[in-house]
């Protein structure tokens, strides 16, 4: 697919539409899909993970009372929108079967939403996205951009949620992933995710619904992450908003060799939000909110003539 299929006219996101408010919890009306998408500063999308196992804060939001309470802290701390999951993705994890993702997923969710945050699942599974958009999700984000399970595609076209379509190179049937080395990364990876994003449209999901995700850390180097993240104009140019998923993540180490904890490499995540901010991404999933909302804002205040 080339980017022109993807060019901007393609989407309907008016630069002239001013953007909606940020939605706090019981503020007001409920959060809609387009109040998340229309053109305005990145989004801060703020983790919540129900895993035991993921690799920065595994079991720590189990409880569903705890995990609701955590998300509603991260929107009074300046996030836009909380992306809740319940299994990790982290190298070596095991799967975890549908019924307890769903007992760990469903229970956040319908809490989140009733409490007037949005709300995002990350899943790749097709069942499991359709139960979270009943209970109020707006968003699904696909860590295997629809390769995991085929019934995806055709689950989130039949709803009226969004979906982020991430980069995941060779995402097996059995959602095992298999890593192969890149000879030019940045236009193998533009290539690949954009024929992803051109399977959704054939399913039916809208451009206004599509969300593109590069898969920083997903079977990538430590140098294909920066060759990705330099090149980050040229996926804005693809004429979708672009997540970049970059928080804590292992490449981010050598900004501060000393680090002990995924929580050390909070500084450099806020390093990296500026410049993709600076550059007008649509949004940065992130475990640690009040600074990057400040790195947000600081970035916009640059742009302004």
């Amino acid at each position: 697919m080339t980017t022109a299929t993807l060019s901007p006219s393609r989407v309907p996101l008016s630069p002239a539409t001013p953007p909606s408010p940020v939605i706090r919890a019981g503020a007001g009306p409920a959060p809609t899909l387009n109040g998340l998408l229309t053109p305005g500063p990145t989004r801060i999308m703020g983790i919540v993970n129900v895993t035991s196992d993921s690799f920065s804060d595994g079991g720590r939001w189990l409880d569903p009372d705890q995990a609701i309470a955590h998300g509603i802290d991260l929107m009074s701390e300046g996030a836009d929108l909380i992306d809740i999951g319940a299994e990790s993705t982290r190298p070596g994890a095991a799967r975890v079967p549908a019924d307890e993702e769903l007992a760990r997923l469903l229970p956040v969710v319908a809490g989140l939403s009733a409490a007037g945050v949005p709300v995002s699942v990350d899943t790749t599974r097709s069942t499991v996205a359709a139960a979270a958009i009943q209970a109020g999700a707006l968003i699904v984000n696909d860590v295997s951009g629809g390769l995991a399970d085929p019934r995806m595609l055709a689950t989130v076209a039949s709803s009226p949620a969004g979906y982020v379509v991430m980069h995941w190179r060779e995402f097996m049937s059995d959602g095992a992933p298999r890593t192969s080395p890149y000879s030019a990364v940045v236009s193998e990876v533009i290539t690949e995710v954009s024929r992803r994003a051109e399977a959704a449209l054939r399913a039916g999901i809208e451009p206004e619904r599509l969300i593109l995700d590069p898969g920083i850390g997903f079977s990538k180097t430590t140098e294909d992450n920066w060759a990705l993240l330099r090149a980050a104009d040229r996926f804005q140019r693809i004429g979708l908003p672009v997540l970049w998923g970059v928080s804590r993540k292992g490449f981010l180490a050598e900004a501060y060799p000393r680090a002990t904890e995924p929580s050390d490499r909070d500084a450099a995540t806020v390093a990296v939000t500026t410049l993709l901010a600076a550059l007008g991404v649509w949004g940065v999933r992130t475990h640690e909110v009040a600074s990057q909302r400040a790195a947000v804002v600081v970035a916009g205040r640059m742009r302004r003539p």
